[in-house]
């Protein structure tokens, strides 16, 4: 694999760590973007679950992106960094820096596919919906109309965090629970991008990915409340669900791996 960084963006450095695992025999189809979700990393969330290895089995080779205070990435100083409009600009500026090329009907190897999980899936939603012209497909992992972030219970956390009670909210609970189960997390930097999200909640009606698009789910997935919708409001989108599977375990699935292989190729 290949490991590396953005460059900076109008003399602002990310410091976003990029990943690429090209296929040993490719197919003439484009690499394969990753987005993992809140409280991961591109090695917890593709690497150790085995989605690399299926994806370059198959052909593909894959381009992971650590978010900002996940995985190899630095934690941003900055508030606005953490912002989903910055995020997603910071993703784009990692395609460009990848070499890659906007979709033309020539070349089957423009553009790019996405797979994103939870968060990342949030991400991917937004940046096929605003940067049509560099997305072939996407698959979307664990998505709902929902935006757990932005309703997330910051004051309680912190409590939490500081020695006090949990937060009474379970959703909030719940996403501080996966956040410590990543070792060396930098926990008051994630609180940093819950209140950046705040100021950007997710409003998938508003803008909406024209481009086929795969939803995937586990069918005991609360947090893909709303999943209907966004097959409904995509003007071409199908649904998978994924039997006996949640949000935490849906992404190890392997109906879900062969779901999102077969879409994409």
């Amino acid at each position: 694999m290949d490991h590396h960084s953005v460059h900076a963006v109008e003399g602002i450095d990310p410091r976003l760590s990029i990943t690429r695992s090209d296929a040993p025999h490719p197919l003439p189809l484009p690499p394969v973007v990753l987005l993992h979700g809140f409280g991961s990393s591109s090695q917890r969330n593709w690497v150790d679950t085995g989605w690399v290895r299926v994806l370059n089995d198959a052909g593909r080779s894959a381009i992971m992106i650590d978010l900002p205070a996940h995985g190899d990435s630095a934690a941003p100083g900055d508030a606005g960094a953490y912002a989903p409009s910055r995020m997603r600009a910071d993703i784009l500026q990692a395609l460009f820096d990848e070499r890659i090329l906007p979709l033309e009907p020539d070349s089957a190897t423009s553009g790019v596919d996405v797979i994103g999980y939870s968060l990342g899936s949030r991400l991917a939603w937004e940046l096929g919906a605003t940067q049509p012209e560099m997305i072939r497909r996407m698959v979307l992992g664990g998505p709902g109309t929902a935006d757990p972030l932005a309703d997330f219970d910051l004051p309680g956390a912190e409590r939490s965090l500081a020695g006090g009670p949990p937060s009474a909210d379970p959703t909030t609970a719940d996403l501080l629970r996966m956040a410590h189960a990543v070792p060396h997390h930098d926990l008051p930097s994630l609180l940093a991008m819950v209140s950046a999200i705040k100021t950007e909640p997710f409003t998938p009606d508003s803008a909406v990915p024209r481009m086929p698009v795969l939803l995937v789910a586990g069918d005991q997935d609360d947090y893909a409340a709303g999943i209907a919708d966004l097959e409904r409001w995509a003007p071409d989108a199908r649904t998978v669900r994924v039997a006996g599977r949640n949000h935490t375990s849906t992404i190890t699935a392997r109906q879900f791996k062969d779901a999102a292989v077969d879409f994409l190729s």
